[in-house]
């Protein structure tokens, strides 16, 4: 799909093909991005739901001034943190931190160690404060470049820096002492 002819779409244009194309294109990614950070699978369907219908209500909104990816990604998260404020969900939360990662490789031994390490960093991820494990997903997850993350998260790149150099810090530290623990 080329991204670049968002901006110059013109209203009259079959919008309902576009939305679908992009829900074909972005649907995993702003499903898995939602389930990153709220935590819920039912809430994830929820959230991709919203976005998309917010990207179908915007969808001649869209300047062109970052990625069509970190747009929808920013939407995304918006809509996450929207509902991660809502009151229900502060008062009753039942979190499942399953992970899921499918990797292929030649032998089975490897295969297992390199999901266990995954599984192990993921869930450390899992466990970092909000504004620190949306820049570890954006970047590790989504590979978006400091200049997408901070577009889509409206903060500055050096915030974007600061906040990926702490989570690492933060991941390492959990290891760490994780693994003096054993």
């Amino acid at each position: 799909m080329k991204e670049h002819y968002m901006q110059y779409l013109a209203p009259g244009y079959d919008r309902n093909q576009v939305l679908e194309e992009l829900m074909i294109t972005y649907g995993e990614d702003v499903w898995n991005f939602a389930y990153f950070l709220v935590r819920r699978s039912d809430a994830a369907d929820d959230i991709t739901q919203d976005v998309f219908l917010s990207v179908y209500d915007r969808l001649y909104t869209f300047r062109g001034e970052c990625s069509l990816k970190s747009w929808i990604l920013s939407i995304a998260r918006n809509k996450s943190i929207n509902y991660l404020k809502s009151s229900f969900i502060r008062k009753v939360t039942l979190a499942d931190r399953l992970l899921h990662r499918t990797e292929s490789a030649h032998s089975a031994e490897k295969v297992a160690f390199d999901r266990m390490a995954t599984k192990e960093i993921w869930l450390k991820v899992m466990e970092l404060p909000l504004k620190f494990r949306e820049v570890i997903i954006l970047a590790y997850h989504y590979q978006l470049t400091m200049e997408e993350i901070a577009a889509s998260l409206q903060v500055s790149e050096g915030t974007v820096k600061s906040r990926l150099f702490r989570a690492k810090k933060k991941i390492s530290a959990m290891l760490d002492s994780q693994r003096e623990g054993e």
